[in-house]
């Protein structure tokens, strides 16, 4: 990526005018930006032209962006690429990315420590003594590999980073002028869109063709235009916003869609606004939530401190190239819905998912309808967590600013309530140490517990032991983007995601089912009742703080200071081409899929399902990445050799040793396994026998009788997190189909990169019971056609279905040929030598 910035008139510029004719204004800016990397990479744009849904496209970014627990497990699939290269006598060193790989260590940061002033150092410094040895891996991977980058514990999410460090916007390579556009392998990648970024989120499996110099194949997309008019009202944030448009699109159906904002509204928001809306995109099912490049855009790069020179020449090239919004405009979308932001209110959303919208004072008889028995709803954590709304100054000012006025009238959160404060950018202890606010955070508990994903990963730490004494059913609130059951923490099934300012009011009530509009948060020194309206900061205060507070110094100091890790640097890390594998290691193990005696999975064959599930499975559930559970037999394996039981970690932590992550698979309360009532958690019937087991023990017995699997599911399967270990583990537990009503996006991507077939299925089919098998006829397969199943009952009565193959591409039906990702990499590797 150059950094020189030279003057525009020595580039060459590829226009929407010249490659889309007179009538480019009526295409979206997403299809105007994919017809301009079409062009410069040589390849023809008449499929953008002809808006064909049914033509395939080929998409090149200029960077990828990865988090530490993604990246684990690709850069061990490449490590264990380079020995099965070796071993065949080539190069290995052919086996490194193609293009600039960017790593953020992120997503491993845990609250053990919080309401305290140092919880950040010894946070990071539990961090760091935890996971070493993986640390240790990815040193190596940057040295060994040209190409990848690092970016430390403690200098903050991956989006964030992507948001205030990485993003030009627009670059050049000596040659052309271009807009920056990149993949990342965390769904949430769409929240550089609210920087005017195309970008969006891939599964690791993907990741790892794109490093190889592959381009990402995908239809010509639909575009769903979401028409923004009026201005949100005073108190109402972005949050609200965010929530409210993810009920909305989810509603109506984005799924796989790539959706854009468009007119007069879009430009009273600022890319904090925007980036809050954009990050929910995988919450609303859509690939993409972009917002075109404008004047806010400038603003915000001025903000984050990038160059007079790079913002001027940002602002004429995306002028000169015809990709500079226009409020008045009314591209021609597939789809168009409209949103009056003055029609968004105080909101949350849950408390099973994040497209479940209430008004804040719903909350108590929403938890009344979802458990009835419950007679009280302590809140058991609260706290302001994620890029997605930490991102945003205005909303941490806000949350600051709640907590001062908490303070003057004496409130404090209740013993019981884990409070956290992690903020995506290290910037963000600047600016609210400049406005006076961390005093008044730590005040009401809200101390920083550093810089990283923590509690909205379910990186939450244990719950506080006041906790159990309270009655109950126990309530997670966080400003985080999902809830769903377990995600949080392993003993929450409920949790409400709502505004940062939110989530301290209701640590301070100490109650989940509170109506926060009407009901005293507590007393003040006088004894008199507190309510949220007498502590709620008022828009101009945060305006007064935002203005005076923030300095465009921060941003690169902060982030240069954070870099610059004694802890990190103090690690010490191989520097051979080959990696040396520990055989001992419970952290680090070469997979067997990373070989090339994996073959296709494809053909005829008869199967039983391993599991039956119903709608939205999520890759929460298929391969968790919380606490291991101590009483479990994953944490018996661990034990066994040689682990503490009480020090196990995470399960993401755990990403690079495929014998744990296998026995993980599913491993959650909140699945429920429709052919199993045992007891227990991870539960099937083996069904020749009969015997209820654990999924592994079954699966483990199947394959010792060289018996084929499938998976069926209902909606939405594979929602969730870009988890490509969600795809592994059912690979390595020996299913060759998945059977699904619908597919999550990068789920089903994720799934034909590890080789097996996804299959879309008539309702009625999934009322099965133990012993029912199944016959898949898939010897040939291409995108969207017929396969045929039937369904032998275990009375013997036979039903045949028709069901569909969702395969979208050419290039997805080869990868099933080939057996997946890994073969074809390798393949093309050997070939070469």
């Amino acid at each position: 990526m150059a950094t020189s910035i030279p003057a525009l008139s020595s580039l060459k510029i590829l226009s929407a005018r010249d490659i889309l004719g007179e009538h480019y204004a009526s295409f979206p800016m997403i299809l105007r930006l994919f017809a301009e990397n079409l062009v410069r990479h040589g390849r023809d744009p008449q499929a953008i032209i002809d808006r064909d849904a049914n033509a395939e496209i080929e998409f090149s970014p200029g960077r990828l962006l990865m988090h530490d627990t993604t990246s684990t497990p690709a850069l061990v699939d490449m490590a264990a690429m380079r020995d099965t290269v070796a071993r065949a006598g080539g190069d290995p060193t052919v086996i490194r990315p193609h293009l600039p790989v960017e790593v953020s260590i992120d997503h491993s940061l845990a609250v053990e420590h919080f309401a305290r002033r140092d919880a950040a150092r010894l946070n990071i410094a539990e961090e760091i003594r935890r996971n070493r040895e993986r640390y240790r891996f990815l040193k190596w991977s940057s040295h060994a590999m040209e190409g990848i980058h690092i970016n430390p514990p403690g200098t903050g999410i991956m989006h964030t980073i992507n948001l205030e460090q990485l993003a030009t916007v627009a670059t050049h390579d000596g040659t052309y002028a271009f807009p920056d556009m990149m993949l990342g392998t965390d769904s949430h990648t769409p929240m550089i869109n609210g920087l005017g970024v195309l970008g969006w989120g891939i599964g690791g499996v993907e990741a790892e063709t794109l490093m190889f110099g592959m381009p990402t194949t995908l239809r010509v997309p639909d575009v769903v235009g979401v028409k923004v008019t009026g201005a949100l009202n005073p108190g109402v944030t972005s949050t609200d916003l965010a929530l409210t448009i993810t009920h909305v699109l989810r509603k109506f159906g984005v799924t796989g869609k790539f959706v854009e904002f468009y007119g007069p509204g879009v430009s009273t928001l600022s890319v904090g606004d925007r980036a809050v809306v954009a990050n929910m995109a995988p919450e609303f099912g859509a690939t993409t939530a972009y917002f075109p490049v404008d004047e806010a855009v400038m603003d915000y790069l001025a903000m984050t401190g990038r160059s007079t020179e790079h913002i001027k020449f940002v602002r004429e090239y995306f002028q000169a190239a015809d990709l500079w919004f226009d409020p008045t405009a009314s591209p021609t979308f597939d789809n168009e819905v409209e949103l009056d932001l003055g029609s968004v209110s105080s909101s949350a959303a849950g408390p099973r998912r994040p497209q479940d919208l209430h008004k804040i004072h719903q909350l108590p008889q929403v938890l009344a309808d979802t458990e009835p028995a419950s007679t009280a709803f302590p809140l058991a954590i609260a706290s302001i967590t994620s890029c997605t709304n930490t991102t945003d100054p205005r909303l941490l000012i806000s949350a600051g600013l709640l907590a001062r006025n908490a303070r003057a009238k004496g409130l404090q959160s209740p013993e019981w309530v884990k409070t956290s404060l992690a903020p995506g950018s290290p910037a963000a202890a600047s600016y609210l140490q400049r406005g006076g606010l961390l005093d008044d955070l730590s005040a009401v508990g809200f101390d920083i517990v550093g810089f990283g994903c923590t509690t909205c990963i379910g990186n939450s730490g244990p719950l506080t032991a006041e906790i159990q004494e309270q009655e109950g059913t126990p309530v997670a609130v966080l400003s985080g983007n999902r809830n769903f059951p377990g995600r949080v923490h392993p003993d929450l099934d409920y949790g409400f995601l709502m505004s940062p300012p939110l989530v301290i009011a209701f640590a301070l009530a100490g109650r989940a089912d509170i109506d926060i509009t009407n009901e005293s948060l507590g007393t003040d020194h006088q004894g008199g009742p507190v309510f949220l309206r007498d502590i709620w900061p008022h828009p101009q205060e945060v305006d007064e703080i935002f203005s005076t507070a923030l300095s465009a110094d921060d941003f690169s100091q902060d982030f240069y200071e954070a870099s610059n890790n004694r802890m990190w640097h103090e690690i010490e890390a191989p520097k051979d081409a080959l990696f040396p594998w520990d055989e001992k290691s419970t952290i680090l193990r070469p997979p067997p899929f990373a070989s090339l005696d994996q073959k296709s999975l494809l053909g005829t064959y008869d199967a039983y399902p391993l599991m039956l599930l119903d709608d939205d499975i999520t890759t929460d559930h298929i391969s968790p990445a919380g606490a291991i559970p101590k009483e479990s037999f994953i944490a018996d394996y661990l034990v066994e050799r040689g682990e503490s039981r009480d020090d196990l970690n995470v399960f993401a932590s755990r990403r690079g040793n495929w014998e744990v992550m296998a026995r993980g698979a599913f491993y959650s309360r909140a699945v429920k396994n429709k052919l199993s009532d045992a007891p227990g958690i991870a539960m099937t019937t083996h069904s020749p026998s009969g015997d209820q087991m654990s999924v592994w023990d079954a699966a483990t017995r199947y394959a010792e009788d060289n018996q084929p699997l499938v998976m069926v599911a209902g909606d939405r399967y594979g929602m969730g997190s870009s988890r490509d270990w969600a795809a592994k583990v059912q690979r390595l537990l020996g299913i060759r189909a998945v059977l699904a009503t619908s597919y999550e996006r990068i789920h089903r991507s994720n799934l034909i990169g590890l080789g097996i077939l996804p299959l879309e299925i008539p309702r009625d089919f999934i009322d099965l019971e133990p012993g029912d098998s199944i016959r898949i006829h898939a010897d040939q397969v291409s995108p969207r056609c017929q396969v045929p199943v039937q369904v032998t009952k275990a009375d013997g009565t036979v039903i045949t279905y028709e069901t569909t193959a969702a395969i979208e591409t050419d290039n997805e039906a080869q990868l099933l040929v080939d057996g997946g990702v890994i073969p074809s990499i390798l393949s093309t590797a050997l070939e070469g030598q």
